[in-house]
């Protein structure tokens, strides 16, 4: 039995959007409590230590943000390094620069030089289409960048996502694709990039700093308890869990992984392989050590990610934001208007899909709006 005590918030989720709403919150004098029902803090951005690395637990996670009071709000608890997240895809035998650039095209078409060349031959491509406004992802992949790029760089990557061919998935999955007519690498844009040195682990126990916290605590487990010890609740769980599934579950994809330890130093020389093929039923292959020069070791640590059906027993990585799914989120969030002393946020409470700059901003919000009242 959890004893009873007085919190102004109670926060559920101890990965990053209850970190940083629990650290505004301190900040400006309120009482917190943190709860996780896993065994550690972080969420799905945990980092581990094996042979001396710093392994990225639930999948690859590279902090990239134009948004500058969130970068100076994450390099105030601990240092990021200057890592670019350079993917290159992998299909049988070939390999090819990622985002799709003059690197990839020159490489694809042997009569590629200058971005005219390259353009020539995406557009000459997208004619296949003859103007008919898309009916399904293929279509939607084709009228961007053509065919040679869909079939070996989009086409087996999105269907081993997905679980499902490419022409029985919708267009709005693939609104566009980043084409860069220059020779560079670095697969994002924003201004700010980079890994926490020593891993995010190290971020989220410097933003808990002096808050209570209590792991292996499953909320639903004592829910009236809980919410009798605080003022409000700060809820990032499921959003059809809070409400026992009444209207019907939510849908999500899950992912696996498989990690394995290599004694050679180097195995892949790059950070992140992606498969785009069929020949292989991951999607992509992590070597830990190359996000941080800080992973020092004569070994290596390497995972192998593969896309997988979800069920309640697994873990839910991705929202499907279909039709139906939409559907279903808005009607529960119609419901979580009438809990008045809680506060909904988070990747799997908004049923949305962020990137960790937008999670940490959105919880800026929240603490904003809260702190109004």
């Amino acid at each position: 039995m959890v004893k009873s005590k007085k919190y102004d918030y109670l926060i559920v989720g101890a990965g990053l959007y209850g970190a940083t709403v629990a650290n505004k919150l301190k900040e400006n004098g309120k009482k917190v409590l943190v709860i996780d029902k896993r065994p550690n803090i972080a969420g799905n951005v945990y980092t581990e230590d094996i042979e001396g690395i710093h392994v990225h637990k639930y999948g690859a996670h590279i902090f990239h943000t134009d948004y500058k009071d969130v970068w100076d709000y994450v390099n105030s608890f601990v240092e990021f390094n200057r890592f670019t997240n350079s993917p290159i895809a992998r299909i049988g035998n070939e390999v090819y620069n990622m985002p799709f650039n003059m690197n990839t095209f020159s490489k694809l078409w042997s009569d590629v030089i200058t971005p005219e060349d390259a353009k020539r031959h995406i557009d000459e491509e997208k004619q296949e289409l003859n103007g008919k406004e898309p009916e399904n992802l293929e279509e939607q992949a084709i009228s961007l960048v053509g065919r040679t790029i869909y079939e070996k760089l989009v086409k087996g990557y999105t269907e081993k996502q997905w679980n499902r061919d490419c022409t029985e998935l919708p267009s709005f999955i693939i609104k566009r694709l980043p084409v860069r007519f220059t020779y560079d690498n670095n697969y994002f844009n924003d201004k700010y990039q980079g890994i926490p040195i020593g891993g995010y682990t190290k971020l989220v126990e410097a933003m808990l700093d002096g808050i209570e916290v209590k792991l292996n605590t499953d909320y639903f487990s004592n829910r009236e308890v809980f919410n009798e010890m605080a003022e409000k609740i700060v809820y990032t769980g499921m959003l059809d869990e809070y409400f026992d599934f009444k209207l019907g579950r939510l849908e999500y994809r899950s992912l696996k992984f498989d990690t394995k330890i290599y004694d050679v130093e180097n195995y892949q020389g790059n950070a992140v392989v992606n498969y785009t093929g069929h020949e292989q039923e991951y999607t992509r292959v992590i070597e830990h050590k190359h996000f941080d020069s800080t992973n020092v070791s004569d070994k290596t640590v390497v995972t192998y990610e593969y896309p997988d059906d979800w069920d309640p027993s697994k873990e839910a990585y991705y929202v499907i934001n279909d039709e139906k799914n939409n559907k279903l989120a808005d009607e529960y969030r119609k419901l979580s208007k009438n809990e008045k002393n809680v506060i909904f946020g988070g990747r799997l409470a908004d049923y949305k899909y962020y990137d960790m700059d937008d999670v940490i901003k959105e919880a800026f919000r929240c603490v904003k709006e809260e702190l109004k009242k």
